[in-house]
């Protein structure tokens, strides 16, 4: 009803419906949100503790955003772009996703994805229909950056020639920098470089191997792997031989990082495992276990971990801990981020209108955040740069020091 109701129409129902039952109704006209994320497999504590964040943001509002002088209820969808079949993201579920939040005339913002292959999916549905997309996790520099990943990227993204994509994590150009210098740091000579043949992994991977050998890393071998594989005991076989110092994995806990943890402690090869920002998931030390994480396993992240975080981060962090009993996870504060950013974003455009939801973004400067206070750039960038470097420690994430400064 409400894609064909006007807002006078509304309140006109709402009235005579109060006078039929002797109290008067207020008519609330809604703008939602909605968020695609994997809800599915191995990644559901990550987006949990994501999703979680959006609703510390909405509930900050009490569900009730005011813009342009009209009130507005706050609704929340929490949707899943992974199947069962698969147990990650889905490409056929994540672009229903993208085309079920185009036909809603009240979804103004589009949070997601998780996956950087899923935003590939979403990002030209939702360009073309003019909706802004946030993302809290993706990292794939391809996706905003021209001349740093595939020769159509990001053009291909952009059907109308518009800005409408937005991520509040550093890129993995960023990240791969940062992880080739820490690795040299910890005294690694021969790495050995592995990725899950998937957008996100291959890409960091990428971006690892080209850093490393320009800081004369002796990269001595690379491979892409099946991230569904039950062991990785031949493979290890492989490494030993190699002998490597360090090994990278550009991939995620969904496609075999906990196993291949776990198999390398097996197996007795004693070289440490790096990997990125999808590592700081408690669903690897779930799935490794402690001993075959513990001082050996390192890990690059966007920003700083929860337990560092100070102001405005402390506040969300502090403020988690006490509503939920549990630590959040290392993305819950960005998913929060994203939310706050596309409240005030409403907020600025004065009216409920995607396409002036979209300037606002695009125009949003030294935004003081949970994360600090950061703009988007002109292709949609945040501009944090800051990364951090974190280990596991009796079966916790624990962080070693800021990276990149």
């Amino acid at each position: 009803m409400r894609s064909w109701m006007t807002s006078t129409m509304r309140l006109l129902v709402g009235s005579a419906l109060g006078t039929i039952f002797g109290s008067a109704l207020i008519a609330v006209d809604t703008i939602t949100i909605v968020s695609s994320l994997p809800r599915t497999g191995s990644a559901n504590a990550q987006t949990t503790s994501m999703v979680n964040g959006i609703k510390m943001a909405l509930d900050e509002y009490q569900r009730t955003l005011t813009v342009g002088g009209t009130n507005y209820s706050l609704t929340y969808e929490d949707w899943d772009d992974a199947s069962p079949e698969r147990g990650a993201w889905d490409p056929a579920v994540e672009a229903a996703n993208a085309d079920k939040a185009i036909r809603n005339p009240d979804v103004m913002v589009y949070i997601g994805t998780y996956n950087s292959g899923a935003a590939k999916i979403a990002m030209p549905k939702l360009n073309q229909a003019g909706l802004a997309m946030i993302s809290p996790a993706n990292t794939w520099p391809g996706l905003t950056k021209p001349n740093v990943g595939e020769a159509n990227e990001p053009t291909v993204y952009r059907p109308s020639g518009s800005i409408n994509y937005f991520r509040v994590v550093p890129a993995d150009d960023i990240q791969g920098a940062v992880g080739a210098a820490w690795a040299k740091e910890l005294g690694a000579k021969r790495v050995f470089v592995l990725h899950d043949r998937e957008l996100y992994g291959q890409g960091i991977a990428k971006m690892f191997q080209q850093n490393a050998e320009k800081l004369g890393l002796t990269v001595v071998g690379t491979e892409g792997i099946d991230g569904k594989s039950g062991n990785y005991k031949s493979l290890i076989n492989k490494l030993r031989l190699a002998r490597p110092d360090l090994v990278y994995f550009g991939g995620t806990t969904e496609t075999g990082a906990g196993q291949l943890a776990k198999d390398m402690q097996s197996g007795g090869l004693t070289a440490k495992l790096m990997g990125p920002d999808a590592f700081y998931n408690s669903a690897l030390i779930n799935a490794a276990g402690n001993a075959a994480l513990e001082n050996r396993v390192f890990i690059t992240f966007g920003g700083i971990p929860p337990e560092q975080q100070t102001g405005k981060g402390k506040a969300f962090v502090d403020a988690y801990r006490t509503v939920y009993k549990i630590e959040p996870e290392g993305y819950a504060i960005y998913a929060y981020e994203c939310t706050k950013v596309a409240l005030d974003a409403m907020v600025r455009a004065g009216k409920k209108d995607r396409a002036a939801i979209l300037q606002a973004l695009r125009e949003t400067k030294n935004y003081d955040g949970a994360l600090g206070k950061w703009s988007f750039d002109d292709n949609g960038d945040t501009t944090l740069a800051l990364m951090s470097g974190n280990t596991v420690v009796n079966g916790a994430f624990s962080f070693v020091k800021l990276l990149g400064q």
